[in-house]
């Protein structure tokens, strides 16, 4: 069985929308609407755009290697 196959197996929900440009999301590129979409969001994940803000201070400020 193709992947493709298995992507439109899965139905699209009704009103779903592109987390990136909010256009209505494609069974091809889910949960985005196109490549380009999809390539813009790797790129945040890829230079860190994306992050969870931590009240916990950082331990390689305290870090003496030698």
């Amino acid at each position: 069985m193709s992947t493709d196959k298995k992507i439109e197996s899965i139905p699209l929900s009704k009103g779903q929308k592109c987390p990136t440009c909010q256009k209505p999301a494609s069974l091809k590129h889910r949960p985005f609407c196109s490549k380009r979409c999809a390539d813009l969001d790797l790129g945040q994940w890829l230079n860190e755009g994306y992050k969870i803000a931590s009240e916990e201070e950082s331990d390689m400020d305290e870090y003496d290697p030698g």
